[in-house]
């Protein structure tokens, strides 16, 4: 600490530990919750603002009244710790087993609880199931609770839980009776968007009792208060007071660590009786809490800075000899300035005799503070410490190991930790894992290869876990003497990975590349055969694709069981793709159900796959249970960063199948979460949210949606299609050319039927509206000469409505009124609602032409009421319009069902967000105060210049002003509130 300022011979007291401030209603609600039936309470605030505080708070008068509590704290997740928080909570409150007299099912915690084993029954018989052996271990959890007499299970920073924690959470809260109360603190903020955490509280039974708290910044009196009680309780002034306010936003930790700074610093002072800061308008409090901790620490002697620094290398709660061994101090003089680390207000006694820092933001600012060599001996040390205790960590050994760059060791204990997360059904622990070690640690050819197949990278959350693994890869490649046979091993890796990010060319040329130096007979060699099969890419005929499958060598017996699998769901896959019958043959050969987690894995992406290809084939039946199933899999074996590929594939399913209620919604949250949902289920996402902004009028944000899903490799074919269709009805006929031109050769010339239901009509529509008759008829007869009679009702409805468009422009308009009233009924059987509308339409706009006024204008009449009772309310104004000009008034249409459209006049939204633009806020804070994404907020102000035909922001402001849009809008929203 820094020496005092003085005034009347007074000197700076010492500062005190912060006093509960302000949590008075938070800590009653807390206490009403929790005397009641067992309940759930949901604590969510961001970091520093007091959830810790407010729980010990409330766990400490409990104590008081003699009701039993177990505590437990979940681990950042680059320590992956699976049931760790419930573990250690268990073995906080337990001092031994012995009278708690358990039945068989404790037998099942020996494998978590080895300091137990001579006091707990024996092991149950292993079961194969592991679903039904992970039920049987929170079973064997439960008891214990119930043994000990336990009233209230508190767990902190659950964003950071494993998926088996948030899976036995889910377990307690849908037992009744519930077996005890919860309490959870978490970030909202930090939760995975497929986190169970989020469906935690939406899928309670209806008679659990939830209650959510979260705790708000203190206000300037409260900021006073808190720092009285620091300072021994003298006055601070009300202007120090807002000072320091102003410049933490009243989070108590800011505040706090604001404070033990300018004690340092001797910049506080004493005046008027009061507590007060020097030269207020000179000296700024630093912007930000992380430099307030830095600057701490390096005012402390450098051996106290040692300490801190093992203390963030380590993470979590540690002893005093394991710290002292990690920071490398002779004991002399780790004892001599362990007490100054230990009392400078930044770590706590988190257990008895266990010390770690009062708050992850203080461990991060120090670990980032650690020179890079210095870290990684610190990691080193920390992973021969912790390799001597007699229950070895294997997950934070990886993780030392791994930073201390001792690749044999890391790799050890990779492969050990991610093997016991997939026995606990924990898969993205397991392939994040093994990812940082790849992506971090330079590794022999031979363990890469291994270590990479093993990753699923499926279970990865973020949008581009590939560019590292990658680029591993090619160092091995380049960096190490590999005979042909390991060259070719590692470039086939290079490819693969490269054709899942979705660089097909870039990996289809690493894979032809390897392809001569594999095994024959392996299952690489079979991989790679089935993976240029895939029709992606540039342009191929169909059967080259499928004489690379035909050549891929069968399954035998002599592969691992996994191999066969993985290698069986992905040739199903590609004949599918391809437009093969025998497809549909080796789906039915994929399993409904398997216990084994990494099959698990493999069956839910199969299962994903064969719903997406049933979906383009016109399957809508199948296509819809193949999806179930693959969601019942990720939900049951929680592979919820598969959850967000199921739903992309569905919101597709359901665009077709008119299942728009809520449609919008969901793919604008796929979207926009451009960190949590891989960029290929963004495109699916954007393709589906287009196709609704185009029928529902908003060309221009539709026509920017359907661009971005153009990004990926499976959707840029319909995407083309789409714009292309928009841009006809905006009669840009060039424009609809060129976008269907490259991809002609592709669809139409290939043969690759499968990808033409969309595609097709729009090509040919497009030549029609250019008058090229002649390649309009060459794209019908080689859709129809690839399709053949096969049983694809998609397909045959789009051939059927291809041939109405070109009898249309040959003139023969009683067969084209008649082919699209054929369309029309195919699309409907389906069901297609949309496109049958449409065809319908066609076909009364024919029956006009002819003279049949009456069942033309009927008709046409009809298909703008259903229209709109689907929401597509755009065609379906089109068709008013149009009944208007024929003198037959503008059809009253019925708008109780999908998103209105609005034309060329601004929607609420774009009110909304017009009036906060005129009002000077960037499209960040609009973003903000609205609650969605800069980008949405993006498409919204150009989808409004549009509108008000204006080129610019400040123009746009200027005529909603003039008009008084904003003026309207304003009071209307003063006298809302």
């Amino acid at each position: 600490m820094g020496g005092g300022a003085r005034k009347d011979g007074g000197r700076l007291p010492a500062l005190s530990a912060p006093q509960f401030v302000g949590r008075d209603g938070e800590l009653d609600t807390l206490g009403s919750a929790l005397e009641r039936t067992p309940a759930v309470v949901l604590i969510d605030g961001e970091a520093g603002i007091g959830k810790t505080r407010l729980l010990r708070e409330f766990l400490a008068s409990q104590a008081e009244r003699g009701r039993r509590s177990l505590v437990g704290a979940c681990l950042e997740l680059r320590v992956p710790y699976t049931l760790g928080a419930v573990v250690d909570a268990v073995r906080d409150g337990v001092d031994n087993v012995v009278g708690l007299r358990l039945s068989g099912l404790g037998g099942a915690l020996r494998p978590l609880f080895p300091e137990w084993a001579d006091d707990l029954p024996p092991a149950p018989e292993a079961l194969e199931d592991a679903t039904a052996a992970r039920h049987r271990l929170f079973r064997a959890f439960v008891e214990v609770l119930d043994r000990l007499d336990v009233a209230l299970l508190a767990l902190e920073d659950v964003h950071w839980a494993d998926e088996a924690t948030l899976e036995f959470l889910q377990f307690l809260v849908s037992r009744r009776p519930q077996p005890v109360s919860l309490v959870l603190t978490f970030r909202r903020d930090e939760v995975p968007s497929a986190s169970l955490l989020l469906r935690l509280a939406s899928r309670l039974p209806s008679d659990a009792h939830l209650v959510r708290l979260t705790p708000g910044p203190l206000d300037v009196a409260e900021t006073a208060s808190f720092v009285s009680s620091m300072l021994d309780g003298g006055y601070v002034s009300n202007e120090f007071a807002a000072f320091l306010h102003a410049r933490t936003e009243g989070v108590p930790l800011a505040v706090e660590e604001s404070l033990r700074l300018m004690h340092d610093r001797a910049d506080l002072i004493r005046q008027d009786g009061g507590w007060a800061r020097r030269r207020l308008d000179r000296i700024e409090v630093p912007p930000t809490i992380r430099d307030a901790m830095l600057e701490r620490v390096q005012r402390l002697h450098p051996d106290s800075r040692t300490v801190l620094y093992a203390a963030a290398v380590l993470s979590g709660p540690a002893d005093f000899v394991t710290l002292r061994a990690v920071t490398g101090l002779p004991e002399e003089r780790f004892a001599a300035q362990a007490a100054e680390a230990f009392g400078n207000g930044l770590l706590r006694e988190a257990r008895p005799g266990q010390w770690s820092f009062r708050h992850s933001l203080a461990c991060d600012a120090v670990y980032d503070a650690i020179s890079t060599g210095e870290r990684r001996a610190m990691h080193l040390r920390a992973g021969r410490t912790l390799e001597r205790w007699p229950l070895p960590p294997v997950a934070q050994l990886a993780r030392h190991f791994r930073l201390a760059g001792v690749s044999e060791a890391a790799c050890r204990y990779t492969d050990e930790a991610a093997d016991l997360c997939v026995q606990s059904g924990d898969m993205a622990t397991s392939a994040l894992l093994l990812h940082s070690l790849v992506a971090t640690v330079p590794l022999p050819a031979g363990i890469l290869v291994r270590l990479v197949t093993k990753i699923q990278f499926q279970a990865l959350s973020g949008s581009d876990p590939y560019s590292a693994i990658i680029e591993a890869l090619r160092s091995a490649l380049t960096g190490q003497a590999l005979a042909p046979m390991g060259q070719a091993s590692v470039r086939f890796q290079v490819g693969r990975v490269l054709m899942v990010a979705g660089e097909i060319e870039a990996g289809r040329r690493e894979i032809l590349t390897a392809l001569p130096d594999l095994s024959p007979g392996s299952p690489e060699t079979a991989r790679a055969r089935v993976l240029l099969a895939l029709p992606l890419g540039n342009a191929r005929p169909v059967s080259e694709h499928l004489r690379w499958l035909q050549e891929a060598p069968p399954l035998t017996q002599s592969m691992a069981s996994l191999d066969r699998l993985r290698l069986s769901v992905e040739r199903a896959f590609a004949l599918l793709m391809l437009g093969e019958e025998a497809g549909w043959a080796a789906a039915r050969e994929i399993p409904d159900d398997v216990l084994d987690p990494r099959e698990a894995s493999i069956v839910a992406i199969g299962h994903t796959n064969v719903g997406e290809e049933a979906t383009r084939w016109g399957r809508y039946d199948e296509a819809s249970a193949r999806l179930t199933k693959a969601r019942t899999l990720a939900e049951r074996h929680q592979l919820l960063d598969y959850l967000d590929s199921i739903a992309s594939s569905r919101a597709h399913l359901d665009w077709f199948t008119g299942a728009w209620s809520g449609l919008a919604e969901r793919t604008a949250r796929l979207v926009d979460d451009d960190n949590g949902v891989r960029l290929k289920d963004r495109c699916e996402a954007a393709l589906v949210a287009g196709l609704l902004q185009a029928a529902a009028g908003d060309r221009e944000v539709a026509k920017e949606r359907l661009r971005f899903a153009g990004g990926d490799d499976q959707q840029r074919i319909e995407a083309a299609a789409a714009l292309a269709q928009v841009c006809l009805r905006d009669g840009d006929v060039d424009e609809a050319l060129r976008l269907t031109d490259q991809l002609a050769e592709i669809v139409v010339g290939g043969g690759l039927w499968s990808r033409a239901v969309e595609f097709a009509p729009a090509r040919a529509a497009a030549l029609v509206a250019a008058g090229r008759l002649g390649p309009a008829a060459d794209v019908v007869n080689a859709l129809e000469g690839a399709l053949g009679d096969r049983d694809a009702a998609a397909p045959q409805a789009s051939l059927i409505l291809c041939r109405a468009i070109l009898a249309e422009a040959d003139g023969r308009i009683a067969d084209a009124a008649t082919l699209f009233f054929r369309a029309a009924a195919a699309w409907e059987a389906l069901p297609r609602p949309y496109d049958a509308l449409l065809a319908q339409e066609s076909s009364a706009r024919c029956l006009l032409v002819e003279g049949r006024d009456e069942a033309g204008l009927s008709l046409l009449s009809a298909v703008a009421q259903a229209l709109s009772e689907l929401g597509a309310h755009n065609d379906a104004d089109r068709i008013g319009r149009f009944l208007a000009g024929r003198g037959g008034g503008v059809v009253a249409v019925a708008r109780g069902r999908g998103r209105p459209g609005y034309g060329n006049q601004l929607s609420p939204r774009e009110l909304e967000v017009v009036r906060l633009l005129a009002n000077g806020l960037t499209n960040r804070q609009i973003a903000d105060v609205l609650v969605v994404s800069a980008q949405t907020i993006a498409s919204q102000v150009k989808s409004a210049m549009r509108k008000m035909d204006v080129s610019s922001r400040t123009a746009l402001a200027v005529r909603v002003v003039e008009s008084g849009l904003v003026g309207e809008l304003n009071q209307r929203t003063s006298s809302d509130e």
